[in-house]
């Protein structure tokens, strides 16, 4: 199996033929923001985990990008946004549902029946999701709704 920067060059190359300036752009920032990390670590190399980081990074950023053009009534720069978001999701694993979390959230309250500290759960129940690609802010969401505050 290809790694994500064999896939990433291999899917630039195919938007180059295919003349699709969109995820040509989208992938180009993409490889840009994987160089500066390689740089920035000194290594040659990054392994899958690393390029996920790197993902995850460039979505979010993508995501505050769409806050503020919203508020500046842009909304061809947000559907543009979003369709690089969506580009940029493909790379990255299936994330956890919210009954996938949910039901994490429910062991950890479950094993801590006592506990009622917010930080402290959120801690265990992130732990517990550690590798499994759940998005913080739902967890937090749905930690908060169980908890009631």
């Amino acid at each position: 199996m290809a790694s994500l920067i064999e896939k990433i060059e291999s899917d630039l190359k195919t938007a180059m033929k295919s003349r699709d300036q969109e995820t040509l752009d989208t992938l180009r920032l993409l490889k840009s923001d994987l160089q500066y990390e390689m740089t920035k670590a000194g290594n040659r190399e990054m392994d899958d985990a690393a390029v996920e980081v790197v993902l995850k990074k460039a979505v979010k950023k993508r995501q505050e990008s769409i806050v503020d053009l919203e508020k500046a009534g842009r909304s061809s720069e947000v559907e543009s946004e979003t369709r690089a978001i969506e580009r940029l999701k493909t790379y990255l694993p299936q994330e956890l549902s919210e009954q996938e979390i949910g039901a994490e959230i429910d062991a950890v309250i479950a094993a801590n029946p006592d506990e009622k500290n917010f930080g402290k759960l959120m801690g265990q129940v992130m732990g517990r999701l550690k590798g499994k690609n759940a998005d913080g802010s739902i967890v937090r969401s749905l930690l908060q709704n169980k908890l009631g505050s």
